[in-house]
């Protein structure tokens, strides 16, 4: 916790003991001025608006030393975002063992990867005050959750959460990756808003499972990638079935093929199925996610077919 209130003061954000930021709030009232304006003045107030605005918006920045960004999203929460992240960095480089992966969680209020990837401690200091991933598996992993205490939560307003997706994204020394996949939290506000403004992102893949109140969400994240400028790479279906280890009888519990139909109606495509596995859960609970504990499973097969197809739709890094 030491180090990350150090890197939070270092950008300038002060805390109050409740662990909120100061942050300058307007008044309850405001005075509203109704004399008619004339056309040059209304074209003024238009152009010093859009001056504004245009100066309050990030500038995009690559990330040092990263030459393709993936982000792994979805609308709803619980729909297996974060183990399909995770799956997605081992399988990219158990496919190529060329490639050098690394894994950043964005999720600040609800991050997975440490126990995911089987991780504790906090990064350590380079020289030029920049945290140093933590790594298992081949994979280069940074996340809120190495800053805060495992049942720690974060009850932070928006001010202290943009700080923090702010030093996630520009305090860490990465080194040289081929492929970051960023794990982004649920929805379609801030965090997802700030990282895709800040950093030039290569495709989004987009994880829902196939019910309808899911896909509701899954689209409305689709869009929202869309009006930001970042190409949608596609849906990627999980827990599209269960099958019965004793009996083999197959159950689509969450609806059949939704992503398919959603997919349809976006103009994308389905990367792939991930069933309902009790593998898939185990694996991921106890830090050894199924591609690399278990990777000649048909799930983790699953996961390195989903690596290929994200893959071939990448642009060359030359591009």
């Amino acid at each position: 916790m030491g180090i990350w209130r150090r890197l939070l003061l270092f950008g300038g954000v002060s805390l109050r003991a409740g662990g909120g930021a100061t942050a300058p709030l307007g008044g309850s009232r405001a005075m509203v001025c109704r004399r008619q304006l004339s056309g040059a003045e209304s074209e003024t107030l238009k152009q010093r608006r859009t001056q504004i605005m245009s100066r309050g918006l990030p500038k995009q920045k690559p990330i040092e030393g990263v030459k393709q960004v993936i982000v792994v999203a979805s609308g709803k929460g619980g729909v297996g975002k974060s183990t399909t992240a995770v799956n997605l960095a081992l399988a990219l480089a158990a496919n190529d063992s060329s490639k050098a992966i690394g894994l950043l969680d964005v999720d600040v209020y609800g991050p997975s990867v440490p126990k995911m990837m089987n991780l504790k401690g906090n990064p350590e200091l380079s020289q030029n005050n920049l945290m140093r991933p933590l790594w298992n598996y081949g994979i280069a992993c940074m996340s809120m959750g190495f800053l805060v205490e495992e049942n720690e939560p974060v009850v932070w307003r928006g001010l202290m959460v943009m700080s923090a997706i702010e030093k996630l994204l520009r305090q860490v020394d990465w080194g040289q990756l081929d492929y970051l996949v960023v794990d982004m939290p649920p929805g379609t506000g801030d965090v997802q808003l700030s990282v895709s403004q800040n950093i030039p992102i290569t495709g989004a893949v987009i994880v829902s499972t196939p019910q309808d109140v899911a896909l509701m969400d899954a689209h409305k994240g689709a869009e929202m990638f869309r009006k930001v400028h970042v190409p949608v790479l596609g849906l990627v279906q999980n827990m599209s079935v269960f099958q019965c280890p004793k009996c083999k009888h197959k159950t689509h519990i969450f609806g059949a093929d939704g992503a398919r139909k959603l997919a349809q109606t976006l103009g994308l495509e389905v990367l792939g199925d991930i069933p309902l596995h009790l593998n898939i859960r185990e694996a991921s609970d106890t830090g050894q996610p199924i591609v690399f504990s278990q990777p000649e499973s048909d799930e983790a097969k699953a996961y390195l077919r989903i690596a290929v197809e994200v893959v071939r739709r990448l642009p060359s890094p030359s591009e």
